[in-house]
């Protein structure tokens, strides 16, 4: 069994244009069409139980819309996070309200919604958060559409979960896409999750086995970043480092399903 704790999907009247604006965008060429039954074909090819879909409020207003999508496709397979913007009036209430709604976490990014992790503004919301026992994917490091604007870097992650240690921060793309020396750094062995979204296709081999094995062996999960890499392409590179059979499962299944409290 797998899961795959880092997906995109959209409703399908909006995923037949923005893939392909997305795919401009970053100049990558998606996998899939970026709807929920091409997912779940891709899952069923794979072996996959469950996908966890990131979604990415823009603009505040998006809030109730995403919520309302991620109540509509949550099945057994799908598991959507919805997401909040840093610079709603109402977030904090829009966060009990996700978790009213039986939803274990949201997902951020810095670049589309144009924060900096730094930002004292940002606090209440992480606070919360971790109050409320939700987790929080996060986008980190640089993203391929975007100038190379460090929002989100290895030594800023570190200061939030010092700061806010009962906050369950997932570190997407192995805690910083391509700022893994900073990661190496400042997050290897420290007590957050980190996933492996979009990572070993560009980390070499055997940096991408060091950081993995010196890190806790519960805190990584396995992510496909799907459309963006083919399901089945993510899982063969994982399994190519030739890791542990049980650090393996854990990164697979095994981590994905303790923190989602399956």
């Amino acid at each position: 069994m797998i899961i795959d704790f880092h997906t995109h999907t959209f409703p399908d009247t909006i995923a037949v244009n923005a893939i392909p604006a997305l795919e401009q965008r970053a100049q990558v060429k998606a996998a899939l069409n970026g709807t929920v039954p091409d997912l779940l074909q891709s899952m069923h090819h794979n072996n996959i139980s469950q996908s966890i879909i990131c979604s990415i409020a823009t603009t505040p207003k998006q809030f109730n819309p995403i919520l309302e999508w991620s109540k509509k496709i949550l099945t057994k397979q799908i598991i959507p996070l919805p997401s909040v913007h840093p610079a709603s009036d109402t977030v904090l209430k829009e966060l009990e309200l996700i978790q009213n709604n039986g939803f274990k976490g949201i997902k951020l990014h810095p670049y589309y919604q144009e924060f900096f992790l730094d930002e004292d503004r940002l606090l209440p919301l992480f606070k919360r958060l971790a109050d409320l026992g939700l987790f929080v994917v996060m986008h980190c490091g640089y993203d391929i559409g975007f100038p190379r604007e460090e929002r989100a870097n290895p030594k800023q992650i570190k200061e939030l979960i010092t700061a806010i240690p009962t906050l369950k921060f997932v570190a997407a793309h192995l805690g910083g896409w391509q700022q893994w020396d900073d990661v190496a750094t400042h997050l290897i062995g420290k007590d957050l999750y980190m996933d492996l979204a979009f990572v070993l296709d560009f980390l070499p081999k055997e940096q991408a086995v060091e950081m993995i094995r010196n890190h806790p062996k519960d805190k990584i999960l396995f992510g496909s970043d799907s459309p963006w890499t083919d399901q089945n392409t993510a899982i063969q590179k994982l399994r190519d480092l030739h890791l542990e059979p049980e650090l393996e499962q854990r990164i697979l299944y095994l981590n994905g399903k303790e923190l989602l409290g399956l």
